[in-house]
């Protein structure tokens, strides 16, 4: 299976060749390897690896949780080849190339592009402040493997963040700045795999995004949510 392994290590050299041989001795084979973040001598880098099926996973831990002053943020099952920039263009492109079905191809792609569970367009209310749980918000599109009954976080549609809800789920939300509509992206837990929360640099590429298809699409986002209109007899 192909697992996405985020690790905060001492930025000098020979630690990053000590953190690849020590996948590669626990059986990770690795495909992508993306930096994050190199702040203040430290680093966050992003391996995406093919992990053997029946492999445990706490032999990587392990031997990583061994290097001195390497910690693990997070191993997580990634959906799909690894990701490029090259993607989010193409993304674009087909967005633009079928604007009826924009938002739909968008909220389909996302968890793909940033190795998420899931993805929602959500439309919050003007009112959304004053709500109590998910605000009141309702679902403009959903991508495969969305939860049902679907639980929203506190969403706020002013700004791209992050979040983490109670049960550990991790979000990144990201407004498209009209008709109150937001994009919600999800990591959650799995009985032996943890996900990292989404990384400032994923909640930017997100809310980039976000405000092209919002350019793309223009008016056709304000119908989103809305009832469907009856014909006259």
């Amino acid at each position: 299976m192909l697992l996405r392994v985020r690790v905060t290590l001492p930025d000098r050299p020979g630690t990053l060749g000590q953190v690849a041989r020590t996948l590669g001795v626990s059986g990770a084979d690795i495909v992508q390897v993306v930096v994050l973040e190199r702040l203040g001598g430290r680093a966050v880098d992003d391996f995406t690896v093919v992990w053997p099926g029946a492999a445990r996973v706490e032999r990587l831990l392990a031997g990583l949780a061994a290097i001195p002053g390497v910690r693990v943020d997070g191993v997580w099952r990634a959906i799909g080849a690894p990701t490029t920039t090259g993607q989010d263009a193409e993304l674009l492109a087909q967005v633009a190339a079928n604007p009826a079905d924009g938002l739909a191809t968008l909220v389909d792609a996302v968890p793909g592009l940033l190795a998420a569970d899931w993805a929602v367009a959500a439309v919050v209310p003007v009112d959304w402040a004053s709500r109590s749980g998910s605000g009141g918000a309702t679902v403009g599109h959903a991508s495969w493997r969305t939860p049902v009954p679907l639980r929203l976080p506190e969403v706020t549609p002013l700004r791209g963040r992050s979040m983490t809800t109670p049960d550990g789920t991790h979000h990144a939300v990201a407004p498209f700045g009209r008709a109150g509509l937001v994009l919600v992206v999800a990591r959650e837990h799995s009985d032996t795999l943890y996900a990292a929360g989404f990384h400032s640099t994923e909640v930017d590429r997100l809310s980039q995004l976000v405000r092209a298809c919002a350019v793309i699409l223009g008016d056709r986002l304000d119908l989103v949510g809305a009832p469907p209109v009856s014909a006259n007899p």
